[in-house]
């Protein structure tokens, strides 16, 4: 795994200037979802080249931050309490104090008070929740207020998990639809996305890890998170994979959300958000072999659709082409660095 870790990791920090998915030079989602990684990355493996990576490439961004107040651009702050704690320079909590209140504060809001899916392009998505928006904003929320003990931002963050997880679950299969209208009152295409599942499946034991030091986790979201696991389980194709569209098994395999989902598992595990039945064990393990095969001798994760709005039909995710990325990248890597943590910590346990 460290060897794999170690490619993945390297191909992300090279310059790939003018390359949509790898350009790491950006202040959006897709860069921030590799920054995400590298810190956890970091944290499996104390390589102090990461850490400086992450306060060098914090330093060459940060102005094009400024200008892009939206929910995908919130990613790449997730970071920062953890600069702040490893650094000591006041600047990153100051940052993650002004974002946070940004986002209780200003931030635009369905009906439903779920943040709207908000992006950097020039489109708008009115009223719109998307699963996205979990991973991208609360889980930096949920940082910020484990970092400072803020109690405020905590039950912000954990009334977005409960409203999210309301408003997407399919009550029959316990997946999660990508996207809900708060207007039309529907989930408007209703596809059963893999890696919107992905991006709460590892984004909500991140989260909960953070906040349960400052507040009970209430049972419902217990309840709703088993059941969004024992469904993904359930739709996980004999390979290890899921297709891009997981009820449809004859769709592509989508390796960014068969390796969030994977990591879900694992840290869900772990969190003692699930329980560590066998069965999700075995999937987990089953996902972390099947994914190597799809990064190459260069590092490049192979097999990782685009970047996808929520679709007008189910078929549309089908045609949604394959291309290296970042959030590709970071999604491997998390699943990797999972896997040396544990190994080592496995290592350390004396006979």
């Amino acid at each position: 795994m460290q060897a794999y870790a170690k490619k993945v990791w390297e191909q992300m920090k090279m310059d790939h200037s003018g390359d949509r998915g790898m350009d790491m030079n950006k202040w959006d989602w897709v860069p921030g979802v590799g920054v995400i990684a590298m810190l956890d990355y970091h944290q499996a493996t104390q390589y102090p080249q990461v850490l400086t990576f992450l306060i060098e490439w914090v330093e060459r961004n940060k102005e094009k931050a400024a200008d892009t107040k939206v929910i995908n651009s919130m990613a790449p702050y997730a970071i920062f309490p953890a600069l702040y704690q490893l650094t000591g320079e006041e600047w990153y909590k100051e940052e993650a104090v002004r974002v946070a209140e940004w986002l209780l504060t200003e931030a635009p809001r369905t009906r439903e008070q779920a943040f709207e899916h908000t992006v950097t392009e020039d489109v708008i998505f009115p009223e719109q929740v998307w699963a996205d928006t979990v991973f991208m904003a609360v889980l930096f929320l949920a940082r910020t207020a484990s970092q400072l003990g803020n109690i405020r931002y905590a039950e912000e963050a954990l009334q977005q998990v409960l409203i999210h997880l309301r408003l997407l679950q399919d009550d029959q299969s316990g997946v999660l639809f990508h996207g809900w209208d708060c207007g039309s009152r529907n989930h408007m295409s209703s596809a059963r996305w893999t890696r919107a599942n992905a991006w709460i499946a590892a984004g909500i034991p991140m989260i909960v890890e953070e906040i349960s030091q400052l507040m009970p986790i209430p049972v419902e979201l217990k309840d709703r998170y088993s059941k969004l696991m024992a469904g993904l389980v359930d739709f996980q194709q004999k390979d290890g994979l899921w297709s891009t569209v997981m009820d449809q098994t004859d769709y592509y395999r989508e390796i960014s959300g068969s390796a969030g989902i994977g990591y879900g598992l694992k840290k869900a595990m772990e969190t003692g958000l699930i329980e560590p039945l066998s069965a999700y064990q075995a999937a987990s393990d089953r996902v972390t072999e099947a994914v190597l095969p799809f990064i190459r001798d260069n590092g490049i994760v192979e097999g990782v659709s685009g970047g996808t709005p929520v679709m007008p039909s189910i078929e549309a995710y089908n045609e949604i082409p394959t291309y290296p990325t970042l959030y590709g990248q970071g999604l491997v890597l998390m699943l990797l660095s999972h896997a040396l943590r544990r190994n080592e910590e496995q290592q350390a346990i004396p006979e």
